[in-house]
């Protein structure tokens, strides 16, 4: 009986797919090597696993890769993007966890896709339903890259940018993160079961309110708590600037002569030192420090 197309192209995927796997299994190299990068965004974890493709002489856009037609952006196995956290692309929300990231290249406009069905082979099973994101990106022309690769760059407190760079194209999206709710969040479970001798991790709290200028109020109330403990150099110094940002110019003097003398007694002595004993006259102008 005579096969059908569709039959034997399924046997010859089929096999094809056997001699992948077993090359794999037996610790033979892949022509297009796993890979991975990592980058830490405030307190949200980003993880991107792919397979790297290489030239080799071939025509890539509108070649191997085909415009207007999902790709696994990469070889093998889908690309997987895990956040730890909810995050933005492109400023849509993204929740947090694993996804397998598609795409569909355009001559002057992608589609990155994010699809909850992580753990598939290529695009052979992609199926629409399950994608959780959406959003359309600008590539733009770039010096050659021989291998497939992503990086991220602009990396900020909150932000990155996430970039696809292959043959002479490179594919950027933007990645925000909620850098206050997370790091606030993250704070208030670590303080709920908080040891009696631990001083450091509401100071820790306190100044990332001071550093970010958000929730003064809560973060006064946790450097309370670390004083309370325990009086440092430390905390003393951004209770003293606590009070200034407050215009309560006579208590930031009172901490910051008072973190002076902690620092005396001090065997290694604290490099802003100096600086300290300037925002002190400041205050005592009734300025706030420089």
């Amino acid at each position: 009986m005579q096969k059908s197309p569709v039959f034997r192209f399924t046997v010859f995927f089929c096999g094809l797919l056997g001699l992948v796997f077993l090359a794999h299994a037996h610790g033979f190299p892949r022509l297009s090597p796993k890979a991975s990068v990592y980058q830490q965004i405030g307190v949200t974890d980003v993880t991107i696993t792919y397979s790297s493709p290489a030239v080799r002489g071939r025509v890539i856009w509108g070649g191997l890769v085909p415009y207007d037609k999902v790709w696994r952006t990469g070889a093998n196995e889908a690309t997987v993007f895990e956040t730890s956290h909810d995050i933005l692309i492109n400023g849509h929300p993204l929740p947090a966890g694993k996804y397998a990231l598609f795409t569909i290249p355009g001559k002057t406009e992608w589609r990155i896709i994010f699809n909850r069905k992580w753990d598939q082979w290529g695009a052979f099973g992609y199926d629409p339903s399950l994608n959780v994101l959406e959003v359309t990106a600008k590539p733009d022309p770039a010096p050659h890259r021989e291998r497939m690769t992503f990086f991220f760059e602009d990396v900020a407190d909150s932000t990155a940018r996430v970039v696809l760079h292959w043959e002479k194209l490179r594919i950027p999206f933007t990645l925000t993160t909620h850098l206050v709710a997370n790091t606030l969040a993250n704070a208030r479970q670590a303080l709920a079961s908080l040891k009696a001798d631990d001083w450091e991790t509401p100071y820790d709290a306190a100044s990332f309110c001071y550093r970010y200028n958000t929730h003064l109020k809560e973060g006064l109330q946790w450097l309370k708590k670390s004083l309370a403990i325990k009086q440092v150099y430390w905390n003393t110094r951004l209770m003293a600037q606590f009070q200034a940002r407050l215009n309560n110019f006579a208590e930031a003097v009172r901490y910051g002569e008072k973190a002076l003398e902690l620092a005396q007694g001090m065997k290694n002595k604290p490099q802003d030192l100096s600086k300290l004993e300037r925002s002190v006259a400041a205050w005592k102008a009734g300025k706030a420090s420089q």
